[in-house]
């Protein structure tokens, strides 16, 4: 029997394992699922909403076993208090505009004819969620699915192993039923047979650009809905009337918090010359303030990254960019913690360029590049000089100007005085190897539905 096994960061243990299912198993899960969902569907939307709601507020009540098991997992300080906030927020506002969003859309209702257009569950739901912020990342889609009606199947990143489990848990104890709801633990090939098997009526992946395409390849014929937010290269631009400050300190926080292991983290940043030295130098200071040490001690900032191996890639980009010219500007005395292994101190890179990997690659670390710029359209071309689209932070007093330049920027959100926050009202989406389709909003609703046309042509005497 395969184990899959959860390493933490912490010290290289092995904190969880779970036998890995086979796809005899895990096909006959898929199967009660497909079974329970029309029952479900025809269950009151409110009902469904209310059930959801009531399987947020369970996990809400297991927050002192959920903040230390992620610190474990994957090396979220417990300072930090896990992913309530946000888990909270986007369950609430998806609730709140579920009876909108699913509403049939009326063509004509006469004496002759109906005619509408109702919005229909998509069926059995996969999600595949990431481990760096595992609640959040599967809420997006664990909530609205269910409330549309959909049965869910959700499989996590063996580095946040258990949190699947304790989701499912959390939701059948606030009376969501059994199947309609559940987790699976599976390895890579188990995972791919069963969507090639044309198992599930949608799929969302949130992940690596190659996982991306192997979740393409293996779904290609089946003809199931995909959802993909993929890699990402998010970059930041302070104009020379930028509140200074703030643009440092929500840049600092959007490039290091998580230890950089954020979808739409700032991993790059453009600062016109005006404001260059002053940007830096400030910078510098933000970050040297962290304390980098175990996740589990209440005075720690900065946790290890999730492992080693991630680290590792990090590294190995901040020494090819100082080997290509760049320069390192914190000093690494400040933070005896890193241990060359998963617990890596934050880093600040000048003189790059984007000849650099560094400057051009997901680096997915608590390190971030400055680049100074002259003009709007030398920063354009910077920050569409990238293979990702996620989100793009401009800075800047003039609502008109950042407008303007979010118009032709490749980007899926564009953010003005603000970094590195997920709205539930808008979509959440991205473009070119980030991916395709988009979470939340009304438009997530549709993503999990399809539409179902009526016409009903009247018996009249």
């Amino acid at each position: 029997m395969t184990m899959i096994q959860c390493i933490s960061p912490i010290d290289g243990s092995v904190y969880a394992e779970r036998p890995a299912m086979s796809l005899e198993a895990a096909s006959a899960a898929v199967a009660r699922a497909r079974k329970a969902q029309k029952s479900w569907a025809r269950r009151p939307l409110e009902e469904r909403v209310q059930l959801v709601l009531k399987g947020v507020a369970r996990l809400n009540e297991m927050v002192d076993e959920v903040v230390p098991e992620l610190a474990h997992m994957m090396g979220r300080p417990v300072r930090y208090g896990g992913e309530f906030k946000g888990f909270n927020e986007r369950s609430n506002y998806v609730a709140t505009i579920a009876a909108d969003a699913l509403a049939p859309l009326v063509i004509e209702a006469s004496a002759t004819f109906e005619r509408r257009i109702e919005r229909e569950p998509q069926g059995v739901v996969f999600v595949i969620a990431p481990w760096n912020y595992p609640y959040m990342t599967a809420i997006n889609t664990v909530a609205p699915a269910l409330m549309a009606g959909n049965t869910v199947v959700i499989k996590h990143a063996t580095q946040t192993l258990l949190v699947g489990e304790r989701m499912v848990r959390a939701f059948v104890e606030a009376g969501i039923p059994d199947d309609v709801f559940i987790n699976l633990f599976l390895d890579h090939g188990t995972t791919s047979a069963l969507i090639a098997a044309g198992n599930f009526n949608f799929i969302n992946f949130t992940g690596s650009v190659e996982g991306g395409r192997s979740i393409e390849r293996a779904a290609a014929g089946t003809f199931a809905g995909l959802g993909l937010e993929l890699g990402g290269k998010d970059p930041g631009y302070v104009m020379e009337d930028a509140d200074l400050e703030a643009a440092v300190d929500t840049l600092m926080d959007g490039a290091t918090y998580n230890s950089g292991q954020c979808c739409c983290g700032i991993e790059r940043i453009y600062v016109h010359e005006s404001l260059f030295d002053s940007f830096v130098e400030k910078s510098v200071a933000w970050v040297s303030n962290y304390k980098l040490g175990n996740p589990l001690d209440p005075e720690t900032s900065l946790g290890p990254m999730a492992n080693k191996r991630f680290a590792k890639v990090v590294r190995e980009q901040i020494a090819d960019a100082v080997a290509k010219g760049a320069k390192a500007l914190v000093d690494p005395k400040l933070f005896p913690a890193d241990d060359g292994g998963a617990y890596i101190m934050p880093q600040v890179l000048v003189d790059v360029d984007h000849s650099m990997a560094f400057m051009k690659d997901e680096t997915f670390g608590p390190a971030v590049g400055i680049m100074k710029v002259k003009s709007d359209e030398e920063a354009l071309a910077l920050m569409n000089d990238s293979p990702y689209g996620l989100t793009a932070s401009l800075w800047t007093k003039d609502p008109e100007r950042a407008a303007r330049i979010g118009r032709d920027i490749e980007t899926g959100t564009v953010f003005m005085n603000r970094a590195d926050y997920l709205d539930p009202a808008l979509c959440w989406t991205g473009c070119k190897e980030t991916g395709k389709g988009g979470s939340l909003s009304v438009i997530g609703f549709q993503n999990l539905t399809r539409p179902k046309s009526y016409h009903l042509k009247k018996v009249t005497k």
